[in-house]
């Protein structure tokens, strides 16, 4: 996600949230009561949301699930306590129809692309309000600064699955299969041009092998 700034100490209303909302063109997002506004975010952070959102929706078309990215707000549950408002990165819905005010309530899937400013807050704050949405079946954390995939899923008890260059990942919420290669594609990171590199470098010799094998 982007840079996540806390605005204020103190708790506000969900009205004054909205209000807020309408007298910038900064986004806000409102956990527990706090404002934290979602400022910049590098190319890197584009390229990649521009790329699952693409992958995805590539995948869903003719299906009733839809994916948005970066400025569709998502409204959590409220039986106990005051609802939370938070735009993921890209999302997943298979009940758009349930949307609340253009706010969508059913995700099935959440990824987040991660920088070191954003890490701790994704890791732990917008998890804790993402896990609360009983529709979410998967939430995915991609790092921007290197080429590592971090999945939760629901049926594991949010247990944490890692995935490198080289692996494929199943995303069982919309029966989707992508390599960490292709979610990458456009990334330029140390980890990525290496992995590249090698990657020629080896098709380059098998191409020679039987080459040479021919010319004996």
């Amino acid at each position: 996600m982007a840079l996540a700034v806390r605005k204020t100490d103190e708790r506000i209303s969900e009205e004054a949230y909205f209000e807020l909302e309408k007298q910038t063109d900064t986004r806000h997002e409102l956990i527990d009561g706090y404002v934290y506004a979602m400022v910049g975010g590098s190319i890197q952070h584009g390229t990649l949301v521009s790329t699952i959102a693409r992958k995805i929706g590539n995948h869903l078309e003719a299906k009733p699930c839809q994916v948005f990215s970066e400025g569709t707000k998502v409204k959590t549950p409220t039986p106990h306590k005051r609802a939370d408002y938070v735009y993921p990165d890209v999302v997943v819905d298979c009940s758009v129809e349930k949307a609340d005010n253009n706010m969508l309530t059913t995700p099935v899937l959440i990824f987040e692309v991660l920088s070191v400013s954003t890490r701790r807050y994704d890791e732990t704050t917008k998890f804790q309000v993402y896990a609360s949405i009983p529709t979410l079946q998967e939430y995915v954390l991609v790092d921007q600064s290197s080429a590592k995939i971090e999945i939760q899923r629901r049926h594991t008890h949010w247990a944490i699955e890692k995935y490198f260059l080289g692996d494929s990942i199943t995303f069982d919420s919309i029966q989707l299969t992508l390599t960490v290669e292709e979610i990458y594609e456009r990334v330029v990171n140390e980890e990525v041009t290496e992995w590249l590199a090698q990657k020629a470098h080896e098709i380059a010799e098998a191409e020679i092998k039987p080459a040479l094998s021919d010319s004996e």
